[in-house]
């Protein structure tokens, strides 16, 4: 898969396991902003409303997603 990816322009971005005996390369800083950017999507699918998409509107969908961002 990471074969693939490469040949695609992908860079690998999740580290391999440290038991591995032949350890993948990563990129650290695109891994850390890709932990900061999963931990903000966790956040706001704390929000019922956001997590379900209850608002139909892109809107007022946005306007929760800005009080849901305000709050945290």
């Amino acid at each position: 898969m990471r074969d693939w990816l490469a040949d695609r322009g992908t860079e690998a971005v999740i580290p391999t396991n440290p038991t591995r005996k032949h350890p993948h390369t990563y990129s650290g800083k695109a891994y850390r902003s890709r932990n900061l950017i999963e931990r903000m999507f966790c956040r706001l699918k704390d929000f019922r409303r956001i997590a379900t998409r209850y608002d139909k509107r892109s809107d007022t969908f946005l306007s929760a997603v800005y009080l849901a961002t305000a709050i945290t």
